[in-house]
């Protein structure tokens, strides 16, 4: 078997890993604890459960969230490349991009339930619209774009939330 790459970066029908399916822990992975299968909105099912693990214990704590959130990050890239490779370009079964994205809209955030529903509506709406530059990423080929498109919405979200625990009337309402 041979494996090349077409100039526009997506695998060719000689690429071996097209046809064959992901291992179960890559799916397992990729797919943040297979929420990337449900039938409907992966992305928000994904967010939900990045959303939940946020509320364990300890989990907001700056030393805990940013690391996590980078290591996720890093294994995901490739992980996301090689589900597209099998489900094609940005595949709804990859959510891990969604997790990522949403510890990214809670960092330095008060840890209430307020300001997590308002951090996950904020995510969700921002990956949606994708603002620039995530729909640059989003439109790139592999796993730096699946992943980085949801980085760039979890910045988004959270420095809107920012802003809105600063300098609004929602501040009562959300702490």
């Amino acid at each position: 078997m041979s494996f090349s790459i077409s100039p526009g970066g997506s695998p060719s029908l000689t690429d071996p890993l097209v046809n064959e399916r992901p291992s179960f822990l890559l799916r397992m992975f990729a797919s943040a604890c297979f929420t990337g299968y449900a039938p409907i909105a992966s992305g928000t099912v994904g967010s939900a459960l990045a959303a939940l693990f946020f509320l364990v214990p300890g989990f907001e704590r700056w030393v805990v969230i940013i690391p996590a959130s980078i290591l996720v990050y890093l294994l995901g890239i490739p992980a996301g490349t090689r589900m597209e490779r099998y489900y094609g370009h940005d595949p709804a079964e990859v959510t891990i991009d969604e997790v990522v994205g949403m510890w990214i809209s809670l960092w330095f955030l008060p840890k209430t339930i307020g300001t997590v529903i308002a951090a996950f509506f904020l995510f969700r709406f921002t990956d949606i619209v994708k603002p620039y530059p995530a729909r640059v990423f989003d439109r790139m080929s592999g796993g730096f774009g699946i992943m980085t498109d949801d980085v760039v919405a979890g910045i988004y979200a959270n420095l809107i939330l920012q802003a809105i625990l600063l300098l609004t009337p929602l501040r009562s309402f959300l702490l």
